[in-house]
């Protein structure tokens, strides 16, 4: 099976969906042709030149960074500079270019999830609900033969899912009346005549994103040329999404000791810590790249300590006379780990895909280096 940008893309989107991407970022396929196809590709936290030497050395025909390359809407470009010199090489070199950001960070399963996963917390829930994805109720009426192929093809779209619970639906049994009219093709029944079918109302919920997928998936399998089915908006809060991560370690533990094991996690020379070293902490909160913005609400649930990066100086005096531990890895420290984290990703979706195509990750070296 041949494998193209678009295939990849659909890969990425179906794990950080784009409609969790912030409104000022730009996310997506930055450069390149989505029916390009692709035998090797690289995974990178940006996109500079020593990353592009690594891709025309390993002539890849993608790459998929973490930092967009183009954020800025770019109203010329001049060769002269490097930014736009990176750009003419990648086309000269027809490589695509794909970026997960904002999108990334906020997804379940994305970097901010990984991140509390490999520095040890448990119960990981959203820091907060800054996105709260709309809730869809499909009501949808199918012949009684044919109910569990209805079913069981929209629960595959993503159907059904409420809580850890999937394939959630409800069914009642009852009497459906159609008439064919002229040059119809029904599945039962005579033109001009009314018909009785013995049918299920079938009743399940969907995320807004799922929504078109799953009636796609429940019209391909439906008997009926015209499906009966209803769309409604429901007002229950759907899933929340959140750049920002909390939860709890096994056990409390110093300050400085847990200091101590995320600077080893994350293979960090140095960090900086805001708060007494000897203090307990427990309650975590995590959020790669820059989060000081979130502070505030780190406070108000109790949160002792942040892990984040890029803090300045008064934001880590308000911290500390709020009584919140702060872990500073730096930006590049807290997010690098998306390298491996997209390359493992999809070595598994080609996998079970059966898509032979070499993953490859960034080898350049850290923007900070230590002396």
């Amino acid at each position: 099976m041949q494998t193209r940008v678009k295939d990849i893309m659909r890969m990425m989107e179906t794990h950080f969906p784009v409609s969790l991407a912030e409104e000022w970022d730009n996310i997506g396929l930055q450069l390149g042709d989505p029916e390009q196809e692709v035998h090797r590709l690289i995974t990178a936290l940006d996109l500079d030149r020593e990353v592009l030497e690594q891709a025309l050395e390993e002539k890849v025909d993608m790459i998929i960074t973490h930092h967009p390359l183009i954020f800025k809407g770019l109203k010329k470009i001049d060769y002269s500079q490097p930014h736009h010199n990176l750009i003419k090489r990648l086309i000269k070199a027809d490589i695509s270019v794909y970026s997960a950001h904002t999108n990334l960070d906020s997804a379940p399963q994305g970097l901010n999830q990984y991140l509390a996963d490999k520095l040890g917390l448990n119960e990981i829930r959203p820091l907060f609900a800054a996105i709260s994805e709309e809730l869809f109720k499909i009501v949808v009426y199918i012949p009684v033969s044919h109910l569990e192929t209805v079913r069981e093809a929209m629960a595959a779209a993503g159907a059904g899912f409420t809580g850890r619970y999937s394939d959630c639906t409800f069914n009642v049994r009852g009497t459906g009346t159609y008439r064919p009219g002229e040059n119809t093709n029904p599945w039962r029944g005579t033109a001009g005549q009314l018909e009785m079918v013995e049918e299920y109302r079938l009743e399940t919920v969907a995320y807004r994103s799922m929504v078109p997928a799953i009636l796609e998936a429940m019209q391909k399998v439906h008997p009926y040329e015209e499906v009966a089915y209803d769309l409604y908006r429901l007002e229950n809060p759907g899933q929340a999404y959140c750049p920002g991560r909390r939860g709890k370690l096994p056990t409390a533990a110093r300050l400085g000791d847990y200091a101590a094991r995320v600077k080893a996690i994350l293979g960090l020379d140095h960090i900086r810590v805001v708060g007494d070293l000897q203090r307990s902490v427990e309650n975590i909160a995590v959020i790669s790249g820059a989060g000081a913005s979130f502070m505030d609400k780190c406070i108000k649930q109790g949160v002792d300590l942040l892990v984040t990066g890029d803090l300045k100086y008064h934001e880590a005096k308000d911290a500390e006379t709020a009584g919140l531990a702060l872990i500073d890895a730096g930006h590049q420290g807290t997010e690098r780990i998306v390298v491996p984290m997209l390359a493992d990703l999809l070595s598994r979706q080609c996998k079970e895909q059966e898509i032979d195509i070499s993953i490859l990750q960034s080898s350049a070296q850290p923007c900070f280096q230590p002396v």
